[in-house]
């Protein structure tokens, strides 16, 4: 068994948290995800409703008989907080609050009973979140699917691990055992995964998304606003977003095009031209695997690896 405070915190048996990503964690890969061990989260994003969030919460909880997770998106919070709100009432055991500060948030977390941890790009960032408060922090680098920072995984995990006190989670780039055990190994008390769920079948999102992937090898991605500036989706702009390449990004990503002109040119129906967010782990997803298969081959490989240092 890998123990860790992660997973003493939560009382799951895997220290593995299913990436709240936007538009394809729902409950049911969540769900799959706790029933495997780990923790499953739920993407929350700033379209969902609050009758999607009542469904997600049902069905993993369902599913998963264990603690329940979101994350949201910290800097969309600030016009519009009633989202937070929504993901308080079903009582959470954590709450993930990332990209922006989550000062004015973490209190409401903690009074609902729920863990707050963040997502950090920078040293800078875990200045941030450690002043707000949280429980703990997710070292995400460069190499992770969708929105993220440009920092390498490694790199930026050896720097959070020798400069805080907080317990470390990583991010980016892990999906497999060896992945997991390098950053237990390192001092990470678990990891986020995400890209290596994309091609599980309880993922929502866009039917070609999961053949999409396993077509793609880690050299088929690019860190790209182009499909925020095509959605008229507001991210700050000191985030792109990882995704895979297709022939919008061939098209557009870097040409200089004004956003009116690049929304025009793209409808996500086309697979061609459709977002795919995944990381650079995008080579190590071979087949369509239900997530929970996923999850304990993580961590029975991850477990046998770190058994010969003992």
């Amino acid at each position: 068994m890998l123990e860790t405070w992660l997973t003493r915190e939560l009382g799951i048996t895997v220290p593995l948290v299913g990436a709240p990503m936007g538009g394809r964690a729902g409950g049911a890969l969540a769900g799959e995800v706790t029933r495997a061990g780990g923790l499953g989260l739920s993407g929350a994003a700033r379209y969902n409703t609050a009758e999607w969030l009542a469904e997600q919460a049902s069905t993993a909880r369902e599913i998963g008989g264990g603690p329940l997770g979101f994350g949201l998106m910290t800097w969309s919070l600030s016009a519009d907080d009633s989202l937070l709100g929504a993901v308080l009432e079903h009582r959470p055991q954590v709450v993930s609050l990332s990209f922006g500060d989550p000062a004015p948030y973490v209190g409401r977390v903690h009074d609902a009973g729920a863990l707050a941890i963040s997502q950090i790009n920078t040293i800078e960032d875990l200045r941030v979140v450690e002043a707000a408060g949280v429980d703990a922090v997710v070292a995400q680098g460069h190499e992770a699917g969708g929105h993220t920072g440009r920092i390498g995984t490694l790199p930026l995990l050896q720097q959070v691990l020798e400069a805080t006190s907080l317990p470390v989670l990583a991010a980016g780039g892990i999906a497999s055992g060896r992945g997991l055990a390098a950053v237990l190994a390192a001092g990470a008390h678990g990891a986020f995964v995400g890209t290596a769920l994309l091609a599980s079948p309880e993922t929502v999102g866009p039917a070609y998304a999961r053949a999409k992937l396993l077509a793609a090898g880690s050299a088929d991605t690019v860190y790209t606003d182009v499909f925020d500036k095509a959605r008229h989706q507001p991210w700050p702009s000191r985030w792109g977003g990882r995704a895979l390449t297709n022939s919008f990004t061939d098209r557009w990503h870097g040409a200089g095009a004004d956003e009116e002109t690049i929304a025009e040119a793209y409808t996500g129906e086309d697979p061609d031209i459709g977002v795919v967010y995944a990381g650079e782990a995008a080579g190590l997803v071979r087949a369509e695997k239900p997530a929970g298969d996923v999850i304990r081959d993580i961590a029975a490989q991850a477990e046998a690896l770190l058994a010969r240092f003992r």
